[in-house]
């Protein structure tokens, strides 16, 4: 008889790829039941909440003087004496230099030697202009000699006139002599000392005085910035100092050029300051941050949790009170710090989710974990 040893193993393999169909079926089911209890993703969400906000525009800016006065002569000669130190505060009047007086002083002295001499002729043209009209009367003098005293008289009075004159300009003169401080404030470095020789009205001034309470800080500022800054009922200028912190005082705005540059688009604003401590110094460059808006109750986002749409659209994943994801279409407004402002599309109490939006698909069910908002003391608009 004839042995056949592959026939007798058929239904053996066959009973075992039976089996292992089998295994592999309860191993998939068992997967599939696992993958159905899966908990739901988790996603880090904040809650947003309303808050008063300042809208503002941090611009550069320089500082200038109220007032400048350059200190020149007005008359000629040598500086006998400086009266100031220089960097002090000198108020107007204060006297600052004595130019030598002794030329002006003969020169009024000679004027009124003049003065005098005119009203002598004067009062002798006068009175013989007098006795011509008596001796008229009684046709002892002719109408040509009464004609000719009268003149004589008001020429004599018009020379007194000129005398006059002579003499208040001598006394001006010798009152340049002293040169006094024409406004208030912070005299700078003396360029001429004693003995110096200086000429009248000269290109080169003496000193400055520059007045520094108040000041006047010079903002570029971008045209349209301007235009929401003038109408604004909010509007203020604070300054922001080196060291980070803000100047207790607040700037109140005083015009702004006719034009706009046309290279920069920018507008020349210019804004007063008390500046009573004088920490504020011409020429110095400073921050200015122009506040253009004040809201009362503002909703930020942070800028991570925002998508932009191809169609330029934006919108936030929220999730609702049944751990569901929503997409919700929001408007925003400007930048502060690391957030943007969201003029519409949200309501207070809503939790966006921060971190996490590649598990959150619309209508998906997630574990949403409360995180504080980043970034909470960074909230300066942009």
């Amino acid at each position: 008889m004839i042995t056949r040893p592959g026939f007798y193993r058929l239904p053996l393999l066959g009973a075992m790829l039976l089996s292992l169909a089998a295994c592999q079926q309860g191993e998939q089911g068992k997967a599939g039941a696992a993958a159905m209890q899966m908990p739901p993703a988790g996603v880090d969400v904040v809650t947003v909440a309303t808050q008063p906000l300042e809208l503002s525009d941090t611009l550069p800016g320089r500082v200038s003087a109220y007032r400048v006065a350059e200190i020149r002569p007005q008359v000629s000669g040598i500086i006998r004496k400086r009266f100031f130190e220089e960097g002090a505060f000198v108020k107007a009047g204060d006297k600052l230099y004595q130019i030598d007086p002794a030329l002006y002083q003969a020169a009024l002295a000679s004027a009124e030697a003049q003065l005098a001499v005119a009203e002598a002729n004067a009062y002798s043209a006068r009175v013989k202009a007098e006795r011509y009209k008596a001796l008229s009367k009684t046709s002892a003098i002719s109408k040509q000699e009464v004609d000719d005293s009268e003149a004589a008289s008001k020429q004599a009075d018009a020379q007194i006139k000129a005398a006059r004159a002579a003499v208040r300009s001598a006394e001006v003169n010798l009152g340049y002599t002293e040169i006094t401080a024409p406004i208030s404030g912070v005299i700078s470095r003396s360029l001429y000392t004693e003995g110096a020789l200086v000429s009248a009205q000269q290109s080169t001034a003496l000193t400055i005085i520059r007045q520094i309470s108040p000041v006047y800080v010079d903002v570029q500022s971008p045209a349209e910035s301007f235009l929401q800054l003038k109408h604004s009922d909010a509007a203020k200028v604070l300054l922001e100092l080196k060291n980070g912190s803000t100047m207790a005082e607040e700037g109140k705005l005083q015009f702004a050029d006719v034009g706009v540059d046309e290279g920069t688009g920018m507008v020349n604003v210019r804004v007063l300051f008390q500046n009573e401590d004088r920490s504020l110094l011409p020429g110095m460059f400073v921050r200015a941050r122009l506040v253009t808006e004040t809201l009362d109750a503002a909703m930020l986002v942070p800028q991570q949790s925002v998508q932009r749409n191809p169609n330029g659209s934006t919108t936030v994943m929220l999730v609702n009170d049944a751990n569901q994801v929503e997409a919700r279409p929001v408007e925003l407004g400007q930048a502060v710090g690391d957030k943007w402002l969201v003029r519409s599309g949200l309501n207070g109490g809503e939790k966006v989710i921060l971190s996490g939006l590649q598990k959150a698909a619309p209508g998906a069910t997630v574990n949403p974990n409360p995180v504080a908002m980043p970034g909470s003391g960074n909230n300066k608009a942009q």
